[in-house]
């Protein structure tokens, strides 16, 4: 009887250019081009994963997969990296190499909004919903992207451990901020003389900077090897700068005016977001669906818990999609 699940799943890369950075895409399912309305197929939803911080597609590749075998196979769930948060593969280059300047600082914070903006307009058909679920500080660029384009088809947006107000105060921010925004150069020196290092090697490393988890995914361990090259870390670094000096205050009107579409998922001991700023909100909104997680999962979920995560989340949408 559990033939279905054993298929393997449709699982489709591109690496394209987006405002003129390169551009990490992880598709699932047989969906590859969702922009042409003229064929009848379209799927009427399209399940949008908006990355943290590193945004590399590769971090949510098991995460995709469970979701879309959680959705019974029906839509295509997509992950899109940050503008420049992965290392392209060999003769493409990290900007495209035209004289049209597409945006002032596609690699800052704002930039990577109206970057994920920018790709929906280039490459998903207006009729088609969307659900998006964000992570981390994607939580943050999900709200804006809201606010900036109310003619989204915005079916639900899943915001799990949100970073979304009072980052650099947070007992993580308190840490990173000094080290972020003075000390970041001082990472490249080490960075780039690590990136010769042969592959092997740096797949060594990674897998002793993850030995405290049980199990920590494979995915997680190729695609961490991208973080060895200096023009990848200095766009995460530079991001990250700009999270701790501009994630200041909750965007309470985006989410009053949304709040029917949105649902928080916040962490028990979550150092970006501490359980008071889940208190607070829930306090704020007492009729919001914020909820907070009872199984321990960390921040970073993807490294050791995607599978568990994709249930709950179909789980949670099971209402909205018998409606559909």
């Amino acid at each position: 009887a559990n033939m279905g699940s054993e298929e393997p799943v449709p699982l489709h890369e591109e690496f394209i250019y987006c405002c003129g950075a390169a551009t990490h895409v992880l598709k699932c399912g047989p969906w590859k081009d969702l922009s042409k309305d003229e064929s009848k197929n379209l799927p009427r939803l399209l399940f949008m994963i908006i990355p943290g911080n590193p945004g590399l597609a590769g971090y949510y590749r098991t995460f995709i997969q469970a979701l879309y075998c959680g959705l019974k196979r029906q839509y295509p769930v997509w992950v899109v990296s940050h503008a420049g948060h992965c290392k392209p593969p060999s003769g493409m280059e990290m900007i495209e190499d035209t004289d049209i300047k597409e945006l002032e600082d596609v690699f800052g914070l704002n930039g990577q909004v109206e970057h994920k903006l920018n790709f929906l307009k280039k490459n998903v058909s207006k009729d088609i919903k969307l659900v998006l679920i964000a992570h981390s500080i994607g939580c943050y660029i999900t709200l804006e992207m809201m606010k900036r384009a109310s003619e989204l088809q915005v079916l639900r947006s899943v915001l799990l451990f949100p970073t979304i107000e009072r980052m650099a105060q947070s007992p993580q921010g308190k840490l990173m901020t000094p080290l972020l925004c003075k000390l970041r150069y001082a990472l490249y020196m080490p960075v780039f003389l690590l990136s010769f290092l042969p592959e092997g090697v740096k797949a060594s490393l990674v897998r002793f900077a993850l030995r405290g988890m049980k199990t920590c995914d494979e995915s997680s361990i190729t695609t961490s090897i991208n973080l060895f090259s200096v023009d990848c870390i200095a766009n995460i670094l530079y991001m990250a700068s700009q999270e701790m000096m501009k994630v200041v205050e909750r965007d309470s009107t985006t989410i009053k005016q949304n709040l029917k579409k949105l649902i928080f998922y916040y962490g028990t001991g979550d150092s970006w977001c501490p359980q008071h700023y889940y208190d607070e909100i829930k306090m704020d909104f007492p009729d919001g669906d914020i909820r907070l997680c009872e199984k321990g999962l960390r921040h970073a979920f993807v490294l050791d818990a995607s599978k568990e995560m994709a249930a709950m989340i179909t789980d949670w949408l099971q209402d909205d999609l018998t409606k559909l």
